[in-house]
């Protein structure tokens, strides 16, 4: 995925439908990893995004 094209919003739109967006808050001020994969991937989003999101996360220097 070209991180140029990357639509946050719709991750946090899924994670909302499926009800785990504040657990996928916390999960992310929290920086665990494991956790945000798990609630994404409970979420239906696709693995693509869901690898996008967490380099995101693990990016010291990244923006989010």
């Amino acid at each position: 995925m070209d991180e140029d094209t990357f639509e946050g919003t719709l991750v946090l739109e899924q994670l909302a439908e499926a009800g785990e967006l504040d657990a996928f808050i916390e999960a992310v001020d929290a920086d665990d990893l494991d956790k945000a994969r798990s609630l994404m991937k409970r979420a239906k989003v696709d693995a693509e995004t869901i690898a996008t999101v967490l380099a995101k996360m693990a990016d010291p220097d990244g923006e989010h």
